[in-house]
């Protein structure tokens, strides 16, 4: 680690001077991509709504960890993350109700069950960072933790990409491909659920839907070919996340939603070339 440090500060650039900047520098180098590959499927296969129910479990997650004296709440946040994702894919796949109406019912719950935990332990003031997060906090060691997620993500990409694309498309012609839509739809969801549990502690609960959906939505407008769609929504989560990042440090803002804001800049136009191109 300390010869990245080294090679960082030799950039001569003045925000990468001070530790915690080149750990979120790292960071996002990470987690852009991350997100965007997982974005892609979120947008493609409409799961936006789905991510997001998942990213607000997370505060669920968090107040069972309290109550019943997990030692750090990211563990009870990434075990109830996991269970939600299974849990909603489950009843999805057997209930008679529209998608959207089974994830906004879990939703619904998960989101009132940690009021009431927390109501019951003199509020949620103590666990509010986890709402907005701390791209700015993060350690060596989370960065390790991140490369191992980072591994894991691209390992999946390769080798089921396809398989969820065309899930998603149609379930009828994943059965007739030999390919088991529950199964494919299970493994990404769990993946996906551990993405966002690991991250928000750094992105926050309200912004990480947004950094998953921006990127792919901002590349599908342009591109046109699941490799170049795929593609152009890393080249744009990288070059938010690090116009973001840099933005944050000069101007003192928050760095995950400076991060969103030149994110939704980049989908603004995108969608303005989508217009003048039709």
């Amino acid at each position: 680690m300390q010869s990245i440090y080294n090679v960082l500060n030799s950039t001569g650039l003045e925000f990468l001077q001070y530790d915690f900047m080149k750990n979120a520098f790292l960071a996002i180098l990470l987690l852009s991509p991350l997100f965007a590959f997982m974005g892609t499927i979120v947008v493609n296969n409409r799961l936006a709504f789905f991510s997001d129910s998942i990213g607000h479990s997370a505060l669920t997650g968090i107040a069972l960890g309290v109550l019943i004296g997990v030692g750090s709440p990211v563990w009870s946040l990434l075990l109830f993350a996991i269970l939600y994702a299974v849990l909603l894919v489950i009843v999805k796949t057997k209930s008679l109700s529209s998608v959207d109406t089974t994830i906004g019912v879990f939703s619904s719950i998960a989101l009132a069950l940690s009021i009431a935990i927390f109501s019951t332990m003199g509020g949620i003031n103590k666990y509010t960072s986890y709402l907005i997060g701390s791209l700015l906090s993060i350690t060596p060691n989370d960065l390790m933790l991140l490369v191992i997620v980072f591994i894991i993500v691209m390992a999946y990409w390769m080798f089921y990409l396809k398989k969820v694309f065309i899930v998603g498309f149609n379930a009828d012609i994943a059965k007739s491909r030999g390919i088991n839509p529950i199964i494919t739809e299970m493994t990404y969801t769990v993946l996906l659920a551990v993405v966002v549990a690991l991250s928000i502690q750094w992105v926050g609960i309200l912004l990480i839907n947004s950094l998953l959906v921006l990127p792919a939505a901002a590349a599908r407008n342009i591109s046109k070919g699941i490799r170049q769609y795929t593609w152009i929504s890393v080249l744009i989560a990288l070059l938010g996340g690090l116009i973001g990042l840099v933005a944050a440090y000069y101007f003192g803002t928050a760095a995950g939603a400076t991060i969103v804001l030149v994110l939704a800049v980049f989908y603004c136009l995108s969608f303005l070339f989508k217009k003048a191109n039709e």
